[in-house]
């Protein structure tokens, strides 16, 4: 049944990057094979916390996205992004500049999911003032979100996994985390200027007019964007105490949500009209064959080997951690990914010690920042996919990775001194 599992599911993954036919359709395939041979059941698929549908991200994404088709019947979009540009001044590197480092702090703030799902739409608007191609833009972002989400305990989705599992703060995150995030941030920018640079082309007459805009005029509704305005900072303060409320974060979106439509006055065409059902119903399937792998052992399998190869060495588990991580989370969701992983950690941490709690810190980094390499490998990732495709944008499996593996390999590889140097050499 493990060799079936594994074929099914690598079949899928072909497909997903050949694009031989759509990635929701190879999800969902792979996952009604898996269900109809029995390799997983409606119990494991559906309601299980290890093998199942992570729900709690599915209704994360619901919640936001309608919250933000609310947004979009205020004109707030057109408002930032008119703003982003003219203070820009036009410049398509200044303005991807701009929202790069917009992104990663709000990821850090909110969550990365969120984050993209309120950049993505003022992106694809500046991008269409301006007359330059949004997809390298687009895809600078996401890139973005996943470094800049991997410094706080919300900011990723898998960071809450490492921080329940090893009883780690908010704090604990920010003080651990936030450092090599601002160094990997500042590399990346630096970054941006040359994998993007065929995207910093302009027109000049474009240019002009979108600076004798004025911005005011883009607001369509006053009051709407008042009360989505209130509602969005109530579910951001929701997402920051979350742990002390001790109420998911998917719960908290699906209440904003509800709030908000309650006292919008909109029709459920006009607010559901942002969601995007093909991403939601992607994860779905994603989820059912990654639960497969998990439940016939193949993932578990592998992550013992990590522990197993080191030996009690903690630099050495702490440096094949990070790697092993990367590499996995960018073939695998970095969610269901890290929710293995994670008791193997805690039990490597108490069998051989865990200075600094290194160990979560290498978990976090590699899943973090492998979730970049692939548009499967991060939730981030799938969600600007499926926004840049009910744009009219294609970014396939190849031209994704192109970038996001060079990123993902590159800060990676500045992780690893930093671990050794701060919980080996100066702690």
């Amino acid at each position: 049944m493990a060799v079936f599992a594994v074929v099914v599911f690598v079949a899928a993954y072909v497909l997903i990057v050949t694009e031989r036919i759509h990635r929701v359709a190879a999800a969902l395939g792979g996952a009604g094979i898996m269900l109809a041979a029995g390799v997983v059941g409606a119990e494991d698929a559906f309601f299980s916390e290890e093998t199942g549908v992570d729900w709690n991200v599915v209704f994360l994404l619901l919640g936001m996205m309608i919250i933000v088709g609310v947004l979009r019947e205020t004109g707030v979009f057109e408002y930032l992004a008119i703003t982003a540009a003219k203070r820009a001044k036009g410049k398509p590197f200044r303005v991807m500049v701009t929202f790069v480092v917009l992104t990663a702090v709000a990821s850090a703030l909110l969550d990365n999911v969120t984050t993209v799902l309120l950049v993505a739409p003022v992106t694809l608007l500046v991008c269409l003032r301006l007359g330059v191609p949004p997809v390298p833009f687009l895809i600078a972002e996401v890139l973005a979100s996943n470094i800049g989400g991997a410094a706080t305990l919300i900011g990723d989705p898998p960071n809450i996994i490492i921080a329940s599992r090893g009883d780690l703060s908010f704090n604990d995150f920010l003080f651990n985390m936030g450092p090599i995030v601002v160094l990997l941030l500042i590399v990346y920018l630096g970054l941006c200027r040359i994998l993007f640079r065929r995207a910093f082309s302009y027109d000049e007459a474009r240019v002009a007019q979108v600076m004798s805009l004025n911005e005011k005029d883009a607001i369509e509704d006053r009051v709407l964007l008042a009360k989505a305005g209130a509602v969005l900072l109530l579910v951001t303060v929701g997402f920051v105490l979350h742990s002390a409320l001790d109420t998911e974060v998917s719960v908290i979106a699906l209440l904003g949500a509800g709030l908000l439509v309650s006292i919008a006055g909109l029709s459920p065409k006009e607010y559901l009209g942002e969601v995007e059902w093909p991403t939601l119903v992607f994860f779905a399937g994603l989820f059912i064959m990654v639960g497969a792998l998990i439940k016939v052992g193949i993932i578990g399998s592998l992550a013992e080997l990590v522990t197993d190869v080191t030996g009690g060495n903690i630099l050495l588990a702490a440096m094949l951690l990070l790697v092993v991580s990367g590499v996995l989370s960018g073939i695998v969701d970095n969610i269901p990914y890290v929710a293995t992983m994670a008791p193997l950690v805690a039990d490597l941490a108490e069998d051989a010690g865990n200075p600094g709690n290194v160990l979560w810190w290498a978990l976090a980094l590699g899943a973090d920042l492998g979730g970049n390499a692939t548009i499967v490998g991060a939730s981030a990732n799938v969600v600007v996919l499926g926004i840049a495709e009910r744009n009219g944008y294609h970014i396939s499996f190849l031209e994704f990775f192109k970038y996001g593996g060079i990123v993902a390999l590159l800060t990676i590889a500045l992780c690893v001194p930093y671990l050794w140097l701060r919980y080996f050499v100066l702690a």
